[in-house]
């Protein structure tokens, strides 16, 4: 059996020292949303609870689909390599970006270029620019394909484009997976599915997206980008896929949106008969320790 633990939307706070100039962009729509909103729903001290269950859990590998920071200032993208380093060993964690990763022109080189040991691919040489995916992987009887559908938006705006670059490569990685036998698991930040989102905060290129995989196949696509533990399915060429995600790391009790979770996946069996149960942990109701909130069997057959 092998567990795949998976968070995203850490928010990470508070916020560093800011220039007027670097608030002379997009950047003052999020401070100002911050100081407002933001800074007293996503807290720390929650994420720090929610990390300690998670140890105690003991998954063989974490995957993390985005939003580490929040304005991505260079203050905040070391502060979430620092974090990154202490959440486990390099080769232990799957990273993909997320839109606040990117929130200016130029923040998500400089974060690839941070970040770039949490999103080093196994067969070729690591990128250190967002031109560096996807990547590929291969972790026990895991591939993760790592999708990136981050990019820098207009003010107000929260989008997300998957590239036809990025489809050909993960066609490619996808079929390369299933001839080696592995459970494929896919990490992207914005929902690959219709409707999931507002169309302001959704992704371009869904059906560029669905269209490889309904060829290509995978067991499991992880995403977070909407703060809500959501399960949906994509089709197939032998069946439906979830797709699942799951609510900020970072997020407090009484916002509008779940308190903080993370999904922890049980994944057995072999090619073609696989297994797969779902826990979601977390935050629940008064709660001010993490517990089990629910536990599902999902359903997951491997292209022939």
């Amino acid at each position: 059996m092998f567990r795949l633990a998976h968070l995203s939307d850490i928010h990470l706070g508070p916020l560093p020292g800011v220039t007027y100039r670097e608030l002379a962009s997009k950047r003052i729509t999020g401070y100002i949303n911050w100081h407002r909103k933001r800074r007293h729903h996503m807290q720390d001290g929650v994420t720090a609870r929610l990390l300690e269950d998670l140890e105690k859990q003991e998954p063989n590998h974490v995957a993390v689909t985005g939003d580490l920071v929040n304005l991505a200032l260079d203050g905040e993208i070391e502060m979430a390599r620092q974090w990154l380093e202490a959440l486990g060993p390099a080769d232990a964690i799957s990273l993909v970006p997320g839109n606040h990763d990117a929130y200016v022109p130029r923040a998500l080189d400089r974060a690839c270029k941070a970040w770039h040991r949490w999103m080093t691919p196994d067969a070729r040489p690591a990128s250190t620019t967002r031109h560096g995916f996807p990547y590929l992987h291969r972790r026990g009887p895991l591939a993760l394909i790592g999708a990136s559908s981050a990019r820098a938006t207009a003010p107000f705006m929260a989008s997300g484009t998957f590239s036809p670059a990025q489809a050909k490569g993960m066609d490619e990685l996808l079929r390369k997976a299933h001839s080696d036998g592995l459970f494929r698991v896919v990490l992207i930040h914005h929902p690959p599915v219709r409707g999931a989102t507002f169309t302001h905060k959704r992704l371009f290129g869904i059906g560029r997206f669905q269209k490889v995989i309904a060829k290509r196949g995978a067991e499991l696509i992880l995403h977070g980008h909407t703060h809500l533990a959501t399960t949906h399915w994509i089709s197939g060429p032998d069946g439906p896929v979830p797709v699942v995600g799951v609510p900020a790391a970072g997020q407090g009790v009484g916002g509008s949106k779940p308190a903080a979770q993370y999904n922890l996946f049980d994944i057995g069996g072999e090619p073609g008969n696989w297994t797969l149960r779902l826990q979601r942990r977390g935050l629940a109701g008064s709660a001010i320790e993490p517990g089990s909130i629910k536990t599902e069997t999902l359903s997951t057959r491997q292209a022939a």
